[in-house]
């Protein structure tokens, strides 16, 4: 390194790698002058200097400089390694790894680059490659402790847990038998529970447990030790031990549900699909009875026994749950109870007992069968669990006219709003859920969550520009927009994306879905400084889940809908190619030469003055943001803040096809993957694809509406298709004439009949009966108005129920928005339309799209009180149509200085 220069020179240059080291960038800068100044062809020299500009920010210059310094000196390790260093900077991983290989090449035995190497590998997963630079390293350094765990590691990861033991055995044999010191205790402790949970995972369970109690003394996580060795226990069917230790574990922490779920798998009562006997219930609730009088301050051996418990016994156990926190005023006590509404029966007993609370405290002030009084609040909270119930079972109008009344008996509670704003939300009254959610968040202005809860119902709402302003009074000074996205603050951009795509702003619609993509790829990225880091601290439990969640992070339902949101837009924007590519050029051909060149040249001068401006804020933002480092905090100016650029895509299907690929990937059990997998293909003539997610979609769920659709579509533009004539035509038919046969739904079946039988099995079901409509019109469109008939005889059934208060209906009104859009915009029938919108405003009262009699369409609805609220003073309220201007000046005291709370 700087071997080819003098001593004076080769000190400067030793001067310039320290300096890089301890990020003296100035410094570093100014040493690689001086020796330039003298040798303006040293490789090395130049390549450094690349190096410690690019930390500066000047990425354009650092390139050039490294590769002359590369041209200059093909032959050093060092030019190599340090044009690796630059491609690992900007990401590309790949690139790296070559130049690695070729500094090796030169210099084999070089543990920087070695270790280098091995992190990039861990980091792209080439398993084989890790395993053998980590070999290399070991053999090279065999008395480095993180050498020996890092070979240990690598041979976990390429699946051979086996050789990982082995390894680590290996290593032990070189300790000493006092070893370790105390300073090293807990990372030597966290390596011997490494290695026992790598013994368990190779089914050796006998053996883990004889090491596990052999090294206890060892090991300083005693909470660790004991929840492994219950878990060894359990799987030698050990039971008595296994219970004991789980009781145990459960003196130490008597809330933690997954200590209750393995003494119930010990003493033989435990049910993954949660269904019991009646003797099984019994024995359970005995059990529970016992730990409930050993933990009497523990919630959730009071709460388990509901899952469980039946009738009367139900009715007991969840009135002695539900009292306590009512009296304390628990507002997340209905989220706590809302599981329990999937098991049959219970939701009617739990309106049953909070009625007959609510009946006992308005009458005599106390709960039944008691004595002391309770105070006024008990009353308010069990009022308010009440509304939360008839909300949950879809009663909108008597959950609105309780949680009017709890309004009226305590008009000061923030979470009534809240409630009350969710309650118009599912009713269907975006606005007016916007405007409660509003009043809510101005009677606590430093509350962030209720900031963020008004944020998503505005968006809900369709009020974008307000939610953005409302979103930023909690950011930083300064780009409050790129603030939430440098936050990660995916909810807003995926509610925001969504908002954009219904309004039918593809462009700002995928800039925020991409966004939530471009998170991701953060967050895969977040993994690389852990690689090095977990093997020095010793952390090698957590670190191995951590890769093995970082394998499995794009399954996450908000990358998810991300994706699809995203494929959404491309495929509406092949559907109707957007007006600045086809439709422009030819507005542009009518113009005369001497027009068009003025319109272009108006067209360039308004960019370039748009990006000045843009340039110009961001310099005088950044103005004061150089460190003494030499480095620029710079932020990166937007060039396309508006998505324009995202929808002048050549080709739109492609686009999408890429973010498909990663939800057939990560997401294959989702019926929304196939669906867009089925609707990109198809528009790509791609027929052996469109047929692989239509068979996907049978095997998920055969019955739903959609994949009837799928499958009635597909067949239909395939028995439409041209025969065939090309060998690949050929065997594409030859193969769906083999496949056919093989789906029960068209066995021996015509798709008309196909079509009708779907029908007569799923004949109470109102989307099911939609999709047999729809499919009747696509086989035949003669066939309108029987299809129009066939939704509008549809009954809109009572649920059968034993509730106290009001009818439940079967629809929906998401379903009912569905076959509405189905009337008006694929079926095209007006009138049919009007006629569906004018039946549901009666089922829906509240929603604003059918304009229900109370919604905010209407005058008398919740949204105008509230808007004449706010003009007769009532102190608590905002209009939602107010001038978002007053919003802007992000959270600072002089925006509220008029309101009064």
């Amino acid at each position: 390194m700087g071997a080819s220069l003098p001593p004076k020179e080769a000190n400067l240059f030793k001067l310039i790698v320290k300096s890089y080291e301890t990020k003296q960038y100035k410094k570093g800068l100014k040493a690689a002058d001086a020796i330039l100044k003298k040798f303006p062809e040293h490789g090395e020299t130049l390549s450094m200097k690349g190096l410690t500009l690019n930390c500066m920010d000047r990425k354009s210059e650092a390139y050039d400089l490294v590769r002359q310094g590369l041209k200059n000196d093909l032959k050093s390790h060092v030019c190599w390694h340090v044009y690796g260093l630059l491609y690992r900077s900007d990401r590309e991983y790949r690139e790296a790894i070559k130049c690695y290989r070729n500094a090796l090449k030169i210099d084999p035995d070089n543990i920087e680059i070695l270790r280098d190497l091995s992190l990039l590998q861990a980091q792209m997963r080439d398993l084989t490659g890790f395993v053998e630079t980590r070999q290399q390293l070991l053999t090279l350094k065999p008395n480095h402790r993180m050498n020996w765990i890092g070979f240990s590691v690598a041979h976990h990861l390429n699946s051979n847990a086996s050789k990982a033991v082995e390894i680590l055995e290996a290593y032990e044999g070189t300790l000493e038998d006092d070893y370790p010191p105390d300073n090293e205790r807990c990372e030597h402790g966290e390596m011997l529970l490494y290695k026992i949970s790598l013994l368990e995972e190779c089914g050796v369970f006998d053996r883990a447990l004889e090491e596990l109690h052999k090294k206890e003394t060892k090991i300083v996580d005693k909470l660790s030790y004991k929840e492994q060795e219950v878990s060894l226990l359990v799987k030698l069917d050990h039971l008595d031990e296994g219970e004991q230790l789980y009781r145990t574990l459960l003196s130490m922490n008597p809330d933690n549900y997954r200590y209750y779920e393995g003494l119930q798998k010990c003493v033989g009562l435990f049910s993954e699909n949660g269904h019991y006997s009646s003797e099984e219930i019994e024995r359970l609730n005995a059990l529970y009875k016992s730990l409930g009088q050993q933990y009497k301050w523990s919630s959730a051996v009071k709460r388990i026994p509901l899952d469980f418990l039946q009738g009367d016994q139900f009715r007991e156990a969840a009135e002695s749950y539900i009292r306590p926190l009512l009296t304390k005023g628990v507002p997340s006590l209905f989220t706590d109870l809302s599981p329990l509404y999937n098991h049959p029966g219970k939701a009617d007993i739990l309106e049953q007992l909070i009625l007959m609370l609510e009946h006992s405290l308005k009458t005599t002030g106390h709960y039944p069968e008691k004595a002391e009084k309770e105070p006024p609040s008990t009353l308010l909270w069990t009022m308010f669990l009440l509304s939360q119930h008839y909300d949950r079972r879809g009663q909108f109008e008597v959950a609105l006219s309780k949680i009017d009344e709890v309004i009226e008996h305590t008009p000061t509670v923030i979470d009534l709003y809240s409630v009350k704003s969710r309650i118009l939300k599912h009713a269907g009254d975006l606005a007016a859920a916007a405007a409660l959610a509003d009043e809510a968040r101005c009677m606590d202005l430093a509350d962030r969550y209720v900031n963020s809860d008004c944020v998503k119902r505005m968006l809900q709402a369709d009020q974008v520009a307000l939610a953005e302003k409302t979103a930023v009074l909690f950011t930083k000074d300064g780009d409050q927009h790129n603030n939430l996205h440098d936050m990660q603050c995916m909810w807003y951009e995926l509610a925001s994306g969504e908002s954009y795509f219904r309004q039918g702003d593809l462009g700002q619609a995928l800039k925020k879905f991409l966004a939530v993509e471009k998170h991701y790829a953060d967050i895969t990225e977040d993994q690389f400084d852990f690689h090095s880091y977990c093997l020095r601290k010793m952390t090698l439990r957590t670190y191995v889940e951590m890769l093995k969640f970082q394998d499995r992070l794009h399954s996450h339902t908000y990358f998810h809908k991300a994706a699809a949101g995203a494929i959404r837009c491309y495929i509406k924007l092949y559907d109707s190619p957007s007006k600045s590519t086809a439709e422009e050029d030819g507005d542009m051909s009518k113009l005369l030469p001497s027009q068009k060149k003025k319109m272009r040249q108006k067209q360039r001068k308004a960019e370039a003055r748009a990006k000045k401006e843009a340039e110009e804020k961001n310099e005088e933002s950044s103005a004061s943001g150089v460190s003494k480092s030499g480095k620029r905090h710079v932020k990166p100016v937007d060039p396309d803040p508006h998505g324009e650029k995202l929808m002048q895509v050549e080709d739109p299907l492609l686009e999408a096809t890429k973010y498909l690929k990663l939800l057939q990937k990560n997401s294959p059990d989702s019926l929304e993957t196939h669906l867009l997998s089925f609707e990109l293909y198809i528009r790509k003539q791609k027929i052996l694809l469109a047929f692989q997610a239509v068979k996907q979609l049978l095997r998920l769920d055969a019955e739903h509406p959609d994949s009837h659709r799928c499958l009635i579509k597909f067949f239909h533009k395939v028995g439409l298709m041209h025969s065939a004539v090309t060998d690949t035509e050929k065997l594409i038919w030859s193969v769906l004439e083999a496949e056919r046969p093989t789906i029960s739904h068209l066995h021996d079946k015509s798709l008309v009949e196909a079509n009708k039988s779907f029908l007569e099995t799923h004949k109470d079901s109102l989307m099911h009966r939609a999709a047999s409509a729809e499919m009747l019109y696509v086989l035949d469109p003669n066939k309108k108005s029987e299809a129009v008939t066939l939704i509008e005889e549809s009954a809109n059934n009572m649920v059968p129920r034993n509730g106290a208060l009001g009818p439940i209906r079967e629809w929906k009104l998401k379903e009912c928005i569905a076959v509405h859009k189905l009337l008006a915009t694929v079926l095209v029938d007006n009138d049919a339309a009007l006629r569906w919108k004018v039946r549901c405003a009666d089922y829906f009262p509240y929603s604003s799209y059918f304009e229900g009699s109370r919604s905010s369409a209407t005058p008398n609805s919740v949204f105008n009180q509230i808007c004449n609220n706010s003009e007769n003073g009532n102190p608590y309220h905002t209009v939602v149509g107010q001038n978002v201007d007053s919003l802007a000046s992000n959270g600072k005291l002089e925006t509220f200085k008029d309101l009064t709370i």
